[in-house]
């Protein structure tokens, strides 16, 4: 299997380990803002001492693509969260997982990024996949009043906003930079913005400490699926790997199974099947 589809399904198991945690923190009554300033807490440090014990700390302008790409990933969470205020999760969620439509629009309109059969057909099925197992199996009606209708724009905006920032770190990296100083350019600007945000309707930055028992495993997991992403990115094209890395779904679909005891339904096993399709054909794309 080609080195850039092996980070790529690196990157989706851990996303899909830092979606189960994230649910887990939900259920647990942690404040969406808390968790992402909190995981932002940890991620920033992390990543800064990774990358000065590797040795990849080495600032070049093209770093600051992170920094673009970081203050985007901010946009995404944030809108996704306020999204849910007045939406439904099953139905936002699903129009969040198709940011990746966006980040492979973006590389075959602006990288050259060529958009063959078998990857047409791999991001079909990895669509279909995503509405079996995140959607309700209709978003009509998901419009139907005008709260709804800000919670619709909210959620499309963090969409576009997320997939954008991808695509910037794409940018980033055939510019030059590295994957870790991409990542210290995007903590050192999410940071900052989580921990306002908090302080902004808080006004207080102080935390439940129940809070960093979900953050702390959810943030080592982000970076090592942010870091397996880049390099995979370094090394393959977009519109092929991030499709495959957004699918984490399947991984925290395959954990509320067998550790949560979850239900298996036919349309969660054959949400399973047609993801097991889509990454068959990216790989092979």
């Amino acid at each position: 299997m080609p080195e850039p589809i092996v980070y790529a399904i690196l990157a989706m198991a851990c996303y899909g380990f830092s979606d189960f945690i994230y649910k887990q923190a939900a259920t647990a009554g942690i404040r969406a803002d808390h968790f992402l300033m909190a995981q932002a807490w940890v991620f920033c440090p992390t990543v800064i001492v990774y990358a000065l014990a590797t040795g990849t700390m080495t600032f070049t302008l093209a770093a600051l693509w992170g920094s673009l790409a970081g203050g985007l990933y901010f946009v995404g969470f944030y809108f996704f969260i306020r999204s849910l205020a007045a939406g439904a999760v099953s139905t936002n969620a699903t129009i969040f997982r198709l940011n990746f439509i966006v980040t492979v629009t973006l590389s075959i309109a602006f990288l050259g990024e060529h958009l063959t059969t078998t990857r047409m057909a791999g991001l079909v099925l990895a669509l279909t996949a995503t509405w079996l197992l995140v959607g309700t199996g209709s978003l009509a009606g998901s419009a139907s009043s005008p709260v709804q209708r800000k919670s619709l724009i909210q959620v499309t905006v963090a969409t576009i906003a997320f997939g954008t920032a991808t695509f910037f770190h794409t940018v980033g990296l055939r510019s030059g930079a590295g994957p870790e100083i991409l990542m210290v350019a995007q903590a050192a600007v999410f940071m900052p913005l989580a921990t306002f945000i908090v302080f902004h309707a808080k006004g207080t930055v102080r935390l439940p400490a129940a809070t960093f028992k979900y953050s702390l495993p959810a943030s080592i997991a982000l970076l090592c699926a942010t870091l397996f992403l880049l390099r995979g990115l370094a090394l393959g094209q977009a519109s092929a790997l991030v499709p495959i890395a957004q699918m984490g779904f399947i991984v925290a679909a395959l954990l509320g199974i067998f550790v949560l005891r979850e239900a298996v339904t036919v349309r969660k096993a054959a949400g399973l099947a047609f993801a097991l399709c889509a990454l068959a054909a990216l790989a092979a794309s």
